[in-house]
């Protein structure tokens, strides 16, 4: 087969008119032609950290959504479904991507569950990680969230990285604002990437100390304009991610967003592509192609270098995209894993004891997972909390998901709720039931939904309800994604124009505010956690 077009050369920093062969055994030749014109013919994008479950799609469904932006390969740490179901959750995920010609490269989840604080369907340990990393579909030691078990030389947590370097695979990385001294440590202890830098500064640090740095842009979590700066600094050491992408975010854009940004801001051309297609290829050894002879031919076509919208992509040989075409099948999964036994809770189990004087309050707010604590002073007279919608104050819930557990209840501001409630079995790091409303009733109702389909995202008030399942581990829709995008966006607008909340990603928001390793104060199925000091605080001060 041949492609004609304008070759984009990533090593020699070229472009010329020519010829591609190929077949699918890989690139044959580049042919050059002075007489030729048509599309750039250059390699194709490299996500090179997400989380496949949290766009809500199996890997067949994500891939078809990837493609026709042009995305060929994605690194993917599949640790949400790990934290539900162990290592089958892993091998169920590796399984589902060998059913697309798209390119998943999974690593073995370093952190189930993600701390002590909190209750996961599983435990994942050194010897299973060591187990884990034996196996060739298993590429990288997935994010090292367990800063301080690192930098306190905990065995477990050492005994982890060492299987890694013991099966030559690198180490990736996960310490929000760490700097200094610790941060160096933590890299010392052979730590290579980090997705979570949220100042320019913290990221130039590390990357002067040797680390590689994802710049990450996803559905909540932004943090492209802060960090693109690095591009022209630190060139052969910056990827880019989306880390955690919701469908409907997925539908507009991919990797080849975050590049077209890139280059419309001036930076080069080459070093964007090279962060882009080549660095994740180099630094995890992938075999993905990057447009040259004897490669796998994994490459996309594009009209022009500025909007990054490809009209044609290939991976291994195989046309999977052309002009609005999606050419991969999207088939329902014969086997649903899942664990989930949560039972319906009454609004008594919801009440929250309360003094006057000041109680701490999750403060959360859009593009960003570290939250901050805001005090609010409790009126005279009041023993049981009942949100204070003009202020913002309302009821946040964790519920154990796994076992019968009386709710974990605390206080956030930022949703913008005037009525209802919204919950979700999407709860960072565990996926116990996350839910914030208004009243208790509500609550109540959106969390029955979601335990009767077994896991999904829901919101709702006594008169009305939207419900999207996820019946594969409480994290997953079997449907196609442009169907699930669809709904999301169908439930994500009612959230917003029918129960009044002013968060841009509502749902992807709720779902950090169980992450108990990104500061500063989340909450657990076990209590309210101050993240700065790593221990459970009370809601009155």
């Amino acid at each position: 087969m041949i492609c004609t077009g304008r070759i984009v050369d990533l090593y020699q920093r070229r472009i010329y008119p020519g010829h591609v062969v190929f077949d699918e055994s890989g690139i044959k030749e580049l042919i050059p032609d002075s007489g030729v014109t048509g599309p750039y013919i250059m390699p194709g994008f490299i996500d090179a950290h997400v989380h496949i479950e949290s766009s809500m799609l199996l890997p067949t469904a994500f891939a078809r959504m990837a493609v026709r932006h042009g995305t060929v390969a994605t690194v993917s740490d599949p640790h949400e479904i790990a934290n539900v179901l162990g290592s089958s959750g892993v091998h169920y995920m590796i399984g589902n991507a060998r059913q697309t010609p798209f390119k998943v490269f999974f690593g073995a989840p370093s952190c189930v569950p993600a701390t002590s604080f909190e209750t996961a369907g599983a435990t994942i340990d050194a010897a299973e990680i060591d187990r884990l990393l034996g196996d060739p579909d298993i590429w990288y030691l997935a994010e090292m969230m367990n800063y301080p078990g690192v930098l306190h030389q905990d065995p477990e947590v050492l005994a982890k990285i060492a299987a890694a370097q013991q099966h030559g695979k690198p180490v990736d990385g996960h310490a929000p604002t760490l700097t200094g001294d610790e941060a160096v440590r933590y890299i010392q202890a052979g730590i290579s990437t980090d997705h979570e830098c949220i100042t320019l500064e913290e990221a130039r640090f590390k990357a002067l100390n040797g680390m590689k740095i994802i710049i990450r842009e996803g559905s909540a979590a932004k943090n492209f304009t802060e960090l693109i700066p690095l591009i022209g600094e630190y060139p052969d050491r910056i990827m880019f991610c989306s880390d955690d992408k919701h469908p409907d975010d997925l539908l507009v854009s991919h990797i080849n967003g975050l590049v077209a940004r890139a280059i419309g801001l001036g930076y080069d051309l080459y070093d964007v592509l090279n962060a882009a297609c080549v660095n994740p290829v180099q630094h995890y050894r992938l075999p993905v192609g990057t447009l040259r002879p004897g490669e796998p031919a994994d490459f996309i076509l594009v009209p022009d270098l500025k909007n990054m919208v490809p009209v044609a992509t290939f991976i291994g040989g195989k046309k999977v995209y052309e002009r609005g075409q999606v050419l991969i099948d999207h088939n329902p999964p014969a086997e649903v894993p899942n664990a989930f036994t949560a039972q319906s809770i009454v609004p008594a189990d919801l009440h929250l004891t309360v003094r006057p004087g000041e109680a701490r309050v999750i403060h959360c707010w859009d593009g960003s997972l570290v939250t901050q604590t805001q005090m609010y002073s409790v009126p005279e007279g009041q023993t049981a909390f009942s949100a204070d919608i003009p202020q913002d104050v309302l009821k946040i819930v964790v519920l154990n998901r796994y076992r019968k557990a009386p709710p974990a209840v605390a206080l956030v501001h930022g949703f913008g709720l005037q009525k209802g409630a919204m919950a979700s079995t999407v709860a960072h790091d565990s996926h116990n039931i996350i839910a914030v409303g208004t009243s208790d009733e509500a609550i109540c109702r959106v969390i029955d939904e979601l335990v009767r389909s077994h896991g999904g995202i829901a919101a709702g008030d006594l008169d009305s309800m939207q419900h999207l399942p996820l019946p594969v581990a409480g994290l997953i829709a079997t449907l196609d994604g442009d169907l699930v995008a669809e709904r999301y966006t169908a439930i994500d607008r009612y959230t917003k124009e029918a129960l009044g909340c002013t968060l841009a990603a509502p749902f992807m928001t709720l779902s950090f505010l169980a992450l108990l390793v990104i500061p500063q104060l989340k909450l657990s199925d076990l209590g309210l956690f101050d993240g700065q000091k790593f221990t459970f605080t009370e809601v009155m001060c």
